[in-house]
C-alpha cells in the first residue's frame, strides 16, 4: 500500500486502485467535500506526476480520456482546487509522493495499461438522486429526468414557463461552464429540440445562469455529471464542428452503445393531463402577453420552451 495524507485529502494505492479522499479542513473547497471519496480503477489512469516546488509541491493523476464523467462534463475547467485528480503536498512529503507516484507508474507499465481514450466510462460519477440550488433555480436529477424550479430572482421569461422537466432520453449533451466570480457561469441541458438554438443562459428555460456564490454555484457540476454519465459515451456518438446532434437524432438508425455507457430510457408518453396543463400554460402566457409582462420576443420564445416542453 501506497499512502499519502496531505490537510488537503489522502491518497492510497493499493495495486488495483487509487482511493482519493477529500480532507476535512475548511480549506477543502465545497464542492470536494460534496463530491466525496473517488475511486480510481488503474486501467482508467493515463499518468502520474510530482510538481515540487519552493514552498509545496503537487501529485497529479491524469486519466484517460473518457474514462470519467466528471472531466467529460466539466471539460477542464474546474478549478484548481477543486480538482479531485490533483493534491496539494508540503515541502517535507515531498518524497512520499514520489513514492505513490512510481507506484502507480509501475503497476501501468506492469499491467500494460493503454493511453488510449477509453470506449466507456470507467467511472460512475455521483449517485443519484441528487440536487443542488444555485443562484438562477434548483435543479434536480433522479438518474431518468431533470427538473428545475426557477427561483423569484430568475428572469421573467423562465418563471413563466414554470417547472422545467427533461427524460434523459430527450437529450443530446449537457454543457456547463463555471461560475467565476469574475464571470458568469451557466448550466445547459441542451435537447434535440434546442440544438441549434443558444440564447443567453439568463432567458434560456433550459438552463441555469449561474453568477451568485461561486462556491455554491460549483456544485452544479455534481449534476453535470450524474446526467453526462447516464447519456452515451462519447465514443458512441457523432457531431460536427459547431456541437450538432448525434447522428441518431438528425434521422439516423439506433446507433451501438459502448462498454460503460449507460443506456438512456426512452422518451415517456405523455399522460392525458397533460393537455388541459399545456391550454392552461398558454392561457397564462396569453394573459401576461397582453398585460405587457412579456414582450412579443419573449412571448415567442416563453411559448416555444412551452410547446417543446409538452
Amino acid at each position: 500500500m501506497a499512502e499519502i495524507i496531505q490537510r488537503d485529502g489522502t491518497w492510497a494505492f493499493d495495486g488495483s486502485t487509487v482511493r482519493i479522499t477529500p480532507g476535512l479542513h475548511r480549506s477543502v473547497p465545497l464542492f470536494r467535500q460534496t463530491y466525496g471519496e473517488v475511486s480510481v480503477p488503474l486501467e482508467a489512469v493515463a499518468g502520474v506526476g510530482f510538481e515540487p516546488e519552493r514552498r509545496r509541491g503537487r501529485l497529479r493523476l491524469r486519466l484517460r480520456e473518457g474514462a470519467d464523467p466528471l472531466l467529460q462534463a466539466t471539460g477542464g475547467r474546474l478549478p484548481d482546487t477543486a480538482d479531485p485528480y490533483r493534491l496539494t503536498v508540503g515541502v517535507d512529503r515531498g518524497g512520499v509522493a514520489e513514492y505513490v507516484a512510481e507506484e502507480i507508474r509501475r503497476a501501468l507499465l506492469l499491467d500494460q495499461i493503454p493511453k488510449e481514450p477509453t470506449e466507456g466510462y470507467l467511472l460512475p460519477g455521483p449517485p443519484v438522486p441528487v440536487s443542488v440550488r444555485s443562484s438562477d433555480g434548483t435543479v434536480s436529477f433522479d438518474g431518468t429526468q431533470v427538473r428545475i424550479d426557477w427561483a423569484d430572482t430568475s428572469d421573467r421569461v423562465k418563471r413563466a414557463t414554470g417547472p422545467r422537466i427533461i427524460d434523459v432520453g430527450d437529450l443530446v449533451r449537457v454543457d456547463w461552464l463555471p461560475n467565476s466570480g469574475a464571470e458568469e457561469g451557466y448550466l445547459r441541458f441542451v435537447t434535440r429540440e434546442t440544438v441549434f438554438s443558444k440564447p443567453p443562459p439568463k432567458k434560456d428555460p433550459y438552463a441555469l445562469d449561474l453568477w451568485g456564490s461561486a462556491r455554491r454555484d460549483l456544485l452544479t457540476a455534481l449534476v453535470a455529471t450524474a446526467v453526462t454519465a447516464r447519456l452515451p459515451h462519447p465514443s458512441a456518438r457523432t457531431g460536427d464542428a459547431d456541437g450538432a446532434a448525434p447522428e441518431e437524432s438528425v434521422g439516423s438508425g439506433p446507433r451501438p452503445r459502448s462498454p460503460g455507457a449507460v443506456p438512456a430510457p426512452p422518451p415517456t408518453t405523455p399522460p392525458s393531463d397533460h393537455h388541459d396543463v399545456l391550454l392552461r400554460r398558454l392561457r397564462e402566457l396569453g394573459e401576461l402577453h397582453r398585460g405587457g409582462v412579456l414582450t412579443d420576443a419573449e412571448f415567442a420564445m416563453t411559448k416555444a420552451a412551452v410547446l417543446r416542453g409538452f
